[in-house]
């Protein structure tokens, strides 16, 4: 029997775990949280459930399905709270694996090895850095959501929520459902690059209706909580001694940049910020995927990247949205268990999310004016406090085109976060984009955060 192994258990994951048992193999399912379900579908913890936690997600009825099966399923092995913290290929695709809660000390270790490999791990958010950023106050609005959808918690009590996308909207939704008045939500994009992005050629959009109850219920949510929503208008600045306690938000141009005299103050005690997403591209890069001009996992028309056993589906491939996830991840674990036929309308289906995916980024995606509101004193690397001018006066000085050769001068994204937050950020304001695949900011031999009393107790094969 082939043996398949997912890598992340979100929409992509739990899907293609189930298209690849249909299909005759057995399955390893990892997901280092401690529910399977991914960022999406992250719901309450089993001692303090929900009567009805289906009001807090879509299709929280498909999430039950594909959950109730790859649990039910022999053939499936579940392991949750397990981190993939390095993966290589000698004669075989090999996980490392440790397993128990994160950063606890004696995890579980353990090295799976498949005939193939689907790599499911999605993306994180990404925020652009503005003056105050760096004040307790301010979250991404994914880390702002997993709050209120994991543990009913809401981020502040006046909350603001800015950036750029349509993942604006359920995060305010989530928001207001754990009780924070949303003040406001401000999208960057103008009206005239939504409607370049979202209005031509809608018949292609067709397969995508399905998507317009979930808009609905959006704007029927904000119409009833009172959330105004701005097109054209960003957080420039937050404010605070300790902590936010306001924020400015300005009006932009097509560029995004701030139109003088257009500032307004608001009293908040917290703001949400995303501007699309990056995606998780650790373990593909250490596996030796190619990663393509756009910075995604490049794969082919059965989600087959370019080393041959290693498939990868959702958000490491196209920011395109859950429908995108599901049917990616049916076709990938449907032929990384050597299934070859019954895949016409999956492969129809995909062809409509990419063009939804293609949309999002035409309409929300990031312009190049969003530069002018710096400050030299702008944090841009909270974890090293590396600021603008500095960052910026050192690449000039050395003409480094390096994007590894400024980390080490100026110590920007060599901290706790090896450059998820900042790293973009800082190829994209100093010019210095990774001129080789082992050069980018994205590459992390070491995907999590390892102890080393953990590495220590490996046996000498599992570190060789």
């Amino acid at each position: 029997m082939r043996h398949v192994l997912v890598i992340g258990a979100g929409p992509a994951g739990l899907s293609a775990a189930v298209a690849a048992s249909d299909a005759g193999a057995r399955v390893t399912l990892l997901d280092s949280g401690d529910a399977l379900g991914g960022q999406y579908w992250r719901h309450l913890p089993p001692e303090r459930p929900s009567r009805r936690e289906s009001r807090l997600h879509h299709g929280w009825k498909a999430y039950e399905r594909l959950r109730d099966r790859v649990t039910a399923d022999t053939a499936t092995e579940v392991l949750t709270e397990a981190q993939v913290w390095a993966i290589e290929t000698v004669e075989a695709v090999t996980a490392h694996v440790l397993i128990g809660p994160a950063d606890s000390a004696g995890r579980e270790a353990r090295t799976v090895t498949a005939d193939a490999t689907v790599i499911a791990t999605g993306a994180h958010d990404r925020t652009l850095p503005f003056p105050g950023w760096h004040l307790p106050g301010v979250y991404s609005a994914g880390a702002a959501q997993a709050l209120a959808k994991g543990e009913r918690v809401a981020v502040g009590r006046r909350v603001v929520v800015a950036g750029a996308g349509p993942f604006l909207l359920p995060v305010a939704q989530s928001l207001t459902a754990a009780g924070a008045r949303v003040l406001g939500v401000y999208e960057a994009a103008r009206p005239a690059a939504l409607a370049r992005g979202w209005l031509p050629r809608p018949h292609r959009l067709l397969s995508a209706t399905r998507k317009a109850p979930e808009l609905a219920g959006y704007a029927a949510h904000h119409l009833r909580r009172r959330v105004p929503y701005r097109l054209g208008r960003a957080v420039i600045e937050a404010r605070g001694e300790d902590r936010v306690e306001e924020v400015v938000t300005a009006r932009l141009d097509p560029d995004w940049r701030p139109l003088p005299g257009t500032e307004r103050t608001l009293a908040a005690d917290a703001v949400c910020v995303s501007h699309g997403f990056t995606p998780r591209l650790e373990l593909p890069i250490a596996v030796g995927c190619r990663i393509g001009p756009d910075r995604f996992v490049a794969v082919d028309a059965d989600q087959r990247t370019s080393v041959g056993s290693v498939y990868a589906a959702g958000e490491s491939t196209g920011i395109g949205g859950v429908d995108a996830a599901l049917v990616e991840g049916r076709i990938a674990g449907h032929r990384a268990a050597g299934g070859r036929s019954g895949l016409r309308g999956d492969l129809r289906r995909r062809a409509a999310t990419t063009e939804f995916a293609r949309r999002i980024e035409a309409a929300h995606g990031i312009r190049p004016g969003w530069t002018s509101w710096l400050t030299d004193d702008t944090v841009i690397c909270r974890c090293e406090e590396v600021a603008y001018g500095p960052l910026r006066d050192a690449a000039a000085a050395t003409a480094q085109t390096s994007t590894r050769s400024l980390k080490l001068t100026t110590r920007a994204g060599l901290g706790l976060c090896q450059a998820r937050m900042c790293g973009r950020t800082l190829e994209d304001l100093t010019g210095a984009a990774p001129a080789r695949a082992e050069d980018t900011t994205d590459r992390r031999p070491l995907a999590a955060p390892v102890r080393l009393g953990d590495l220590a107790a490996l046996a000498p094969e599992e570190i060789s």
